[in-house]
């Protein structure tokens, strides 16, 4: 197992990245969610700097098709 740690996706806020993440929750597959929006009294900074889904990667590609299919479902 890798220690190491990849970027998923850039989310625009943090709703939309903590229900990706809940559905990858559902599949097993652990995330973590990071974002700078100076402890949330400055939440234009997820737009500006994005709210990032991390996790291992050993479970980004797996990650990546769970999230992809489900977006065309």
């Amino acid at each position: 197992m890798s220690d190491e740690i990849v970027v998923l996706r850039v989310f625009d806020n943090e709703v939309e990245a903590q229900m990706a993440q809940q559905m990858l929750r559902d599949a097993g597959v652990a995330t973590f969610i990071f974002k700078d929006d100076g402890g949330g009294m400055e939440p234009h900074l997820q737009r500006t700097n994005g709210v990032r889904l991390v996790l291992n990667s050993d479970d980004a590609v797996r990650a990546q098709d769970i999230l992809q299919a489900l977006e065309s479902a």
